[in-house]
């Protein structure tokens, strides 16, 4: 570990087409972290075709490339490759307040968060889209309500992440989706965080948004419900099995009633189906038991991979396991 005063601070950027504004995000960075002397800014360009990785160099940037195209993708050879004790996550357009990065470093170190989210406060009235808006309050709602009231704009990508987090997370989307899977994993390990708030910018003039409301958000959708299954299948298996009972009893009460009153059955394929929905349902229950006992132990191992990992203690040097 580093000195106390002097923590290993990564600048990782993804990017993907940003002549435009990649220069004034490295310049910005370099200016407000001064103060931090071991830091670096490393930009991982994701396939562009303009101007990006010269522009990124000449402003001094460490570039390195990414193939497989989509930002989650990007993300994780990051995580993967960059060793720091923090990393600061931002999008390479300079719509996100770089003289925030101090201050939410400082609240990182000082109360040992493995994330410190920036909540955008819009700046321009043309940097949000309504359906931005409204997808990232609904997504961030819908994530909020399966996994724990904690998160707030879930989808901003300007963030603080410890080493214990980064190495922890085993980043599966390849999109734009990961936003969201890193809020998942956050809650999902009870991992302390913080917020800043933080103006956000509408895009330089020239500089062009990869987002696509529909397909992106369809994504996340997609995204939370495999993780509701994955991550809360009990719950998940066992909805799908009482939708299931109470369509089997709509199916089977009316038949059940007229063999008491008739003693005769009179729709014996409905009352099949209606015994084997049934059948269904309880199998749903069964997987949903069984599979959140293996999700607890993958839950346990991967808490254990983000205990493994040191916390930078700025009273002790960096490291907290050689209190006394």
């Amino acid at each position: 570990m580093e000195n106390k005063n002097n923590p290993k601070i990564a600048v990782v950027v993804p990017c993907y087409n940003e002549e435009v504004a990649i220069g004034n995000v490295i310049k910005g960075f370099r200016e407000s972290l001064s103060e931090f002397s071991n830091t670096k800014i490393i930009v991982y360009d994701n396939n562009s075709v303009d101007s990006t990785i010269e522009i990124a160099k000449q402003a001094g940037a460490i570039v390195r490339q990414e193939e497989r195209q989509g930002k989650g993708d990007v993300v994780r050879r990051m995580f993967r490759d960059v060793d720091a004790d923090f990393y600061i996550l931002v999008d390479g357009d300079a719509t996100y307040d770089s003289s925030l990065a101090p201050s939410m470093l400082k609240l990182a170190i000082e109360r040992q968060y493995d994330l410190v989210n920036c909540i955008r406060k819009e700046v321009d009235s043309e940097a949000y889209r309504f359906g931005h808006t409204f997808g990232n309050k609904i997504l961030t709602k819908a994530v909020n309500m399966i996994f724990g009231n904690y998160m707030q704009d879930m989808l901003s990508g300007y963030k603080v992440l410890s080493r214990r987090f980064v190495k922890s997370f085993p980043v599966q989307s390849n999109g734009f989706d990961i936003e969201t899977e890193i809020a998942i994993h956050a809650l999902q390990l009870q991992c302390p965080m913080g917020y800043i708030v933080g103006n956000y910018y509408k895009r330089q003039d020239g500089s062009n948004s990869k987002l696509n409301t529909y397909r992106d958000g369809f994504k996340i959708v997609k995204l939370i419900i495999a993780l509701f299954r994955h991550e809360k299948p009990l719950i998940f298996f066992s909805l799908i099995g009482i939708m299931l009972v109470m369509i089997s009893l709509g199916l089977g009460i009316p038949i059940v009633i007229h063999f008491i009153e008739t003693g005769l059955v009179p729709k014996l394929p409905t009352a099949l189906l209606a015994v084997g929905i049934m059948i269904i349902a309880f199998l749903c229950f069964t997987i949903g038991i069984i599979l959140d006992t293996v999700t607890k132990g993958r839950i346990e191992n991967k808490m254990l991979a983000y205990l493994s990992h040191k916390v930078f203690d700025p009273e002790n040097n960096g490291d907290v396991y050689e209190k006394e």
